[in-house]
């Protein structure tokens, strides 16, 4: 897989990598510590510049991340309150779950989505309560890309120092990313078994 991601990097070039990030947060496909990853083994061997990778990188992942930001906004409580009361358990939501996280946006608005833009489980969900708490969109575009940002640069400087490091350094982060899959997946299966509607 890492070597399939790793041609298309190298060969699609910077826009390659704008795609992919914005796909990764729509259709999350391919982790973007793994395209990230690779990007700064990219880097590393001289088959990329780290201010061109890491600019086209942040506005795919802008990108990508202002579609589910525009989706909710555009959709707002009362489509989406139905809708989560039928599938709840699928997406292990309560709608008391998005009355809270849509309060406390409200509250601490573009903190929240600067500060969860940093942490893998929830920096791509956060779009979704933002836009419903009708979050102001240049403001929203502004910390979604300063954080997304610096998430880019911790991703590309360890794929860099991976690829100076070690001899297959491309195993690793294939390696790497296949168990941040199956964290996920073991994370999303736990909330589905304990999910319970209306819990506080």
């Amino acid at each position: 897989m890492s070597d399939l991601i790793y041609d298309v990097i190298r060969e699609g070039g910077y826009f390659g990598v704008f795609v992919l990030m914005a796909l990764e947060n729509i259709f999350p496909p391919i982790p973007s510590e793994l395209i990230m990853g690779l990007g700064g083994l990219a880097v590393a061997r001289e088959d990329m510049s780290f201010l061109p990778l890491l600019c086209w990188a942040t506005a795919g992942a802008t990108l990508g991340n202002y579609v589910l930001f525009l989706g909710a906004h555009r959709m707002g409580y009362e489509r989406l309150h139905p809708f989560i009361d039928r599938w709840g358990r699928w997406l292990t939501l309560d709608w008391n779950d998005i009355e809270r996280s849509s309060r406390f946006l409200k509250r601490h608005g573009h903190w929240v989505v600067l500060g969860l833009r940093l942490l893998p489980m929830f920096r791509t969900v956060v779009s979704v309560p933002a836009g419903l708490a009708h979050m102001g969109h240049v403001r929203f575009l502004a910390f979604t890309a300063i954080g997304t940002g610096a998430w880019n640069v911790v991703l590309i400087i360890g794929g860099a120092w991976l690829g100076r490091t070690l001899q297959h350094a491309e195993d690793w982060l294939s390696g790497s990313a296949l168990a941040l899959i199956a964290v996920a997946l073991v994370w999303y299966v736990w909330r589905i078994v304990t999910w319970r509607r209306g819990r506080s």
